[in-house]
C-alpha cells in the first residue's frame, strides 16, 4: 500500500464535527468547509492533542505531508511527491565524511576542558616564588579566585551575548569567532606582564568558551546524519575530559620550569588555530541556511542551493546531487514548521509555567547541583589539594592530577556505555551518593586523617569517578530530553546560564571560603549540599530511559 493511501486511511479516522465524509481523500479534507476557518498549524496542534497522542510518530508525517501538499491554491500534491517527502529511510553516509564536521567543533569543548586542567597546575606555578618568574606571585585569596574563575565569568558573558545574535552569526561563524577568542586569550594570558592583563586574557578565553559551548553542539547536530546524532553529541563530554587530561599533562611537564604557567596557558594557541582553520574550511550548517530562508533573510531558492552545496560538501558527494537535494527539501519543511510553531509558541515567561516549569525545575536543578557540590573547585584546585595531602612538590601533585584525569576519562566511557542500559536515575543516585561520601572523606582527612595522604587521593578519585557517571554526562543528557519542543531552546539557554553562573560563583568562592572556613569545613559544606542534591534526585528527577520526547512530555511533565 502506498504511503499516500495509508495517509488517506489515517485521515479517515478524524472525527469531523461539521461535516462527515466517507473515505475522504486528502484533497477533499483540505478543501472541505471544516477547514475554512482553521489554519493548518492550528489543525496540526489539535491533532497532536487528540487522536495522535498515542501515535507521536505520525505527527511529523502529517506535518510533512500537509506542508508539502499546500500550495498557493491550497491543493494537495500528487502522491509521488508526498511519498518522497515522507520517506523514513535513513541517510546513507560514510564515517570518513562525518569526522571533520565533528572534530573541529569538538575542539571547542577540548579547549574548555584544557583550561580546567591547565589552571590546576598554573595556579601552583603562578604562586611559587621560585617558579612564577614574576614579582607579583603573592596572590590574595580573592585574586586567586579571580584568576581561576576569570574564564568562567567570560563564558557566562559569552553565553548571554550569543543568545540574541546566534541566528545572525550562524554556527560556523560563531565557532570561528570562538577560535579567535581562544587564540587571543591564550596569547594574552601566556604573555601577561601583570595580574590585570592576565585577568583580561582569562576573560577573553572564557568568552570563547561561551560561544563554543553554544555553537559546537548545534553545528554537530545540524550537520551529522540523524541516526548518529545522539552518539556524536554525547561524545562532547568525552572531548571536554580529554581536554582536562591534556591540561593536567602539560602542567605536569611544565611545572618545574620557571614561568611554566605561561606555557600551560599558551599551549591552547596551536589548538585554537587548528580549530579556526578547520571551521573556516567547513561549510555553513545547511539547516541554518534554511532557517535564514524561512526567516525571509534572502531568496528561498538561493538559500536552498547554498544548503544543497553545503550538504554535498559535508558528505563528500558531487555538488548539487539528487540525494542532497531531497534531504534539503525535507529539512526545509521541518525547519519551516518548527519556526512557525516557535512564532506562535507564546512569550518568554511560558517557560516558567505549567509543564515547562516542571522541566525547568528538573533540568535547572541538575545543572545547579552539578556545580554547587564543588565540582569546579575540586578540578581547578586538584593540584593544591594534593599538595596539602602530602605531595608537597608541585611536580608530584601535577603527576597525580594526570592519573585523576585518566581515571575521569575511563569513567566517562563507563557512563556513555551504561546510561541506556541502567537508566538515568540509578546512575544519578549511585553517583551522587559516592560524591557525598568522597566529600565527607576529604573533610575527615583535613580534620583528623592528615597522616594518611592516600585518603585524599582515594577521595579525589571517588569524587571524579562518581561525578563522571552521574552529574557529568547525565545532567546535560536530561536537559536535552526534558524540555518540551515548544520551549526547548529557551529552557536549554536558561540551563546553560545556570551552569556557567553557578560554576563561576563556586570557583571564585572556593579560595576565600577555604581561607575563612578552613578546608575541613568547606568540604563538609559541599558534602551537605551533595546530600540535598541526592534527595532532589530521588524525589524530583524522573526516569526517561526508553521514552520518546513526546512520551516524556505527556507521561512525565503533564502528570
Amino acid at each position: 500500500m502506498s504511503f499516500a493511501v495509508s495517509v488517506q486511511s489515517h485521515f479517515s479516522t478524524i472525527p469531523l464535527k461539521r461535516t462527515q465524509f466517507k473515505n475522504p481523500s486528502p484533497r477533499t479534507l483540505l478543501s472541505s468547509s471544516c477547514f475554512e476557518s482553521r489554519s493548518v498549524s492550528s489543525y496540526l496542534r489539535l491533532k497532536e492533542r487528540t487522536c495522535l497522542v498515542s501515535k507521536p510518530g505520525l505527527v511529523s508525517r502529517y506535518r510533512q505531508i500537509l506542508q508539502a501538499g499546500i500550495g498557493a491554491g491550497g491543493e494537495f500534491a500528487d502522491s509521488g511527491e508526498v511519498a518522497s517527502v515522507a520517506s523514513d529511510e535513513p541517510e546513507s553516509f560514510s564515517w570518513s565524511s562525518v569526522i571533520l564536521p565533528f572534530i573541529f567543533p569538538a575542539l571547542g569543548g577540548l579547549l574548555f576542558g584544557y583550561d580546567i586542567g591547565a589552571t590546576s597546575g598554573a595556579t601552583l606555578s603562578l604562586q611559587s616564588p621560585a617558579l612564577s618568574g614574576t614579582t607579583w606571585f603573592n596572590f590574595s585569596p580573592v585574586q586567586l579566585g579571580l584568576v581561576v574563575s576569570g574564564s568562567l565569568y567570560g563564558a557566562l558573558l559569552g553565553s548571554i551575548s550569543v543568545y540574541g545574535v546566534a541566528d545572525f552569526l550562524g554556527r560556523r561563524r560563531e565557532l570561528i569567532i570562538a577560535a579567535v577568542l581562544y587564540l587571543l586569550g591564550s596569547l594574552i594570558t601566556g604573555c601577561a606582564p601583570d595580574l590585570n592583563v592576565l585577568l583580561v586574557g582569562r576573560l577573553l578565553y572564557g568568552f570563547g568558551i561561551g560561544l563554543a559551548m553554544h555553537g559546537a553542539p548545534l553545528y554537530i547536530a545540524e550537520t551529522c546524519p540523524s541516526q548518529i546524532r545522539g552518539t556524536l553529541i554525547s561524545l562532547k563530554e568525552l572531548f571536554i575530559v580529554l581536554g582536562i587530561l591534556l591540561g593536567f599533562s602539560v602542567g605536569s611537564f611544565q611545572i618545574d620550569v620557571v614561568g611554566g604557567w605561561r606555557y600551560m596557558y599558551g599551549f591552547g594557541t596551536p589548538v585554537a588555530i587548528l580549530m579556526g582553520l578547520g571551521m573556516w574550511s567547513l561549510p555553513a550548517s545547511p539547516r541554518w541556511l534554511l532557517l535564514r530562508a524561512v526567516q525571509g533573510k534572502g531568496p528561498l531558492q538561493e538559500y536552498k542551493e547554498k544548503a544543497m552545496l553545503a550538504l554535498s560538501k559535508l558528505r563528500g558527494r558531487p555538488p548539487g546531487d539528487k540525494i542532497s537535494e531531497k534531504l534539503v527539501d525535507d529539512a526545509y519543511l521541518s525547519v519551516k514548521t518548527a519556526y512557525e510553531d516557535e512564532k506562535s509558541g507564546g512569550n518568554f515567561l511560558e517557560v516558567f509555567q505549567g509543564p515547562n516549569l516542571k522541566a525547568l525545575t528538573i533540568g535547572g536543578g541538575l545543572v545547579l547541583f552539578q556545580q554547587i557540590t564543588g565540582q569546579p573547585s575540586v578540578l581547578y584546585y586538584a593540584g593544591s589539594i594534593l599538595q596539602t595531602a602530602g605531595f608537597s612538590a608541585a611536580a608530584d601533585a601535577t603527576r597525580v592530577s594526570v592519573i585523576i584525569g585518566v581515571f575521569k576519562l575511563l569513567m566517562t566511557w563507563v557512563a556513555v556505555a551504561k546510561v541506556d542500559d541502567l537508566g538515568r536515575r540509578p546512575l544519578l543516585i549511585g553517583g551522587v551518593s559516592g560524591i557525598a561520601l568522597s566529600l565527607f572523606l576529604l573533610s575527615a582527612y583535613y580534620k583528623f586523617l592528615g597522616g594518611f595522604p592516600l585518603v585524599a587521593v582515594g577521595a579525589l578519585l571517588l569524587y571524579v569517578g562518581c561525578y563522571q557517571i552521574s552529574f557529568g554526562p547525565i545532567s546535560w543528557l536530561m536537559v536535552s530530553e526534558i524540555f518540551p519542543l515548544r520551549t526547548r531552546g529557551r529552557g536549554i539557554s536558561l540551563a546553560v546560564l545556570t551552569n556557567f553562573g553557578s560554576n563561576a560563583i563556586v570557583t571564585f568562592a572556593f579560595s576565600p571560603l577555604k581561607e575563612f572556613l578552613g578546608a575541613e569545613n568547606l568540604f563538609l559544606l559541599f558534602g551537605g549540599i551533595a546530600l540535598v542534591s541526592l534527595l532532589f534526585v530521588i524525589l524530583v528527577v524522573p526516569e526517561t530511559k526508553g521514552l520518546s520526547l513526546e512520551e516524556i512530555e505527556s507521561k512525565i511533565l503533564k502528570k
